[in-house]
């Protein structure tokens, strides 16, 4: 039976915070330059100021006011910044660093052997479950081996995150199952349960040069980010930021490995597999939980 037929679509999030949030932070995002006020943007999203801000502090750790002067330093750093300075140096470094930065989604990894990537799914099990979380509908799926995807999608969306998924692994048998990968999504997105004592298992299924891109996000630090090129060196390939940038959007397991933490060479956002809007969501998150 077609997976996407059997989608159970009442999935959908536990209240509409994530829409209102995705929204002030594209409003500020485009907007940022004209320092618009909460009422400002609360007559924008026709809410009252009041319970806007109760709902994005509630959600982001920090005022929409506070995300805005996020913003707008970004913006100024990245006009003041040389770039031949490594990014690593220079992103996100106000309040990110230092002994009191929160300890990172610790995970532990294994790959699929080449053989079992190149049946593109072929003989494995994977269960799948949609599930709320800080970035809208998460599907979570999982083979017994661990957590192997992690993919999002706005209400509405769910039949296509699925089927973009599944075509990654063809081959593969899918059985939603949302008890199975409930455990998962609870894990991911409580960092309470973030602890190098209970590690998140994740089974990377990829190309060898993909896993070693993988493997490389990784290594970057929470509240911080890196570049493209970074990428390439630490991987051992200089030269191969286009093969690398590939790898990062074709990256399987969002979030958990942190393609979001990947910017172009000028510290620009670049692309995002589940939308920039999201990207931009999970940089402001991780800085207001660091």
């Amino acid at each position: 039976m077609n997976m996407v037929a059997k989608l159970n679509q009442d999935i959908t999030p536990d209240g509409p915070d994530y829409e209102t949030v995705r929204q002030v932070i594209e409003l500020i995002t485009e907007d940022y330059r004209e320092q618009p006020s909460l009422e400002a943007i609360a007559m924008r999203l026709n809410q009252s100021p009041t319970q806007l801000q109760k709902t994005f502090t509630r959600w982001a750790g920090l005022s929409p006011k506070a995300f805005l002067q996020a913003v707008t330093l970004d913006h100024a750093k990245r006009l003041l910044r040389k770039e031949e300075l490594p990014l690593l140096e220079t992103s996100f470094e106000v309040g990110l660093s230092g002994p009191g930065r929160l300890h990172d989604l610790f995970v532990t990894h294994e790959a699929m052997s080449p053989g079992e990537w190149k049946a593109r799914g072929g003989g494995l099990t994977i269960r799948y479950g949609f599930h709320s979380s800080p970035f809208g509908i998460a599907l979570v799926m999982a083979t017994d081996r661990g957590l192997a995807g992690l993919a999002f999608a706005d209400i509405g969306g769910e039949a296509a995150c699925l089927e973009d998924m599944t075509c990654r692994w063809p081959n593969a048998e899918y059985v939603e199952d949302r008890e199975a990968t409930a455990p998962y999504a609870t894990r991911i997105f409580e960092p309470g349960r973030w602890t190098s004592e209970q590690p998140l298992r994740v089974v990377l299924i990829g190309t060898d040069f993909q896993v070693q891109v993988w493997e490389s996000l990784l290594k970057i630090p929470f509240g911080k980010a890196v570049t493209y090129s970074d990428i390439a060196s630490d991987i051992g390939r200089p030269t191969a930021m286009r093969a690398v940038g590939a790898a990062v959007g074709a990256n399987p397991i969002s979030f958990v490995v942190p393609c979001h933490r990947a910017l172009g060479k000028s510290g620009a956002l670049t692309g995002y597999h589940w939308g920039l809007t999201r990207k931009r969501a999970m940089l402001g998150w991780e800085s207001a939980h660091a």
